[in-house]
């Protein structure tokens, strides 16, 4: 399943905010630099939908706020099962 996710990094903590204009909400508490911000992502991910970090991986959008997350190894209903008791749409 691919993800968009934009993402705001330096925030006060990490967590998934929402949808906005189609795309998940997501602050990061690591700033951008050296990539740390895409690693907390992948943490995140990991931790929230219970994959291996391995098994994620940032299609596009390496240093944009805009990207696309390709999630393997989980089935989309649970992926959407788990977004929906977390946000509201």
């Amino acid at each position: 399943m691919v993800l968009i996710v934009r993402v705001t990094p330096k925030a006060a903590r990490s967590q998934i905010g929402g949808v906005v204009d189609g795309a998940l909400k997501i602050t990061l508490h690591a700033p951008p630099a050296g990539g740390r911000a895409n690693a907390e992502l992948i943490h995140l991910l990991s931790k929230t939908f219970a994959i291996p970090k391995s098994r994620i991986e940032i299609l596009s959008g390496e240093t944009a706020r805009i990207k696309h997350v390709l999630l393997r190894g989980s089935k989309e209903e649970e992926i959407a099962a788990k977004l929906k008791n977390m946000i509201s749409f």
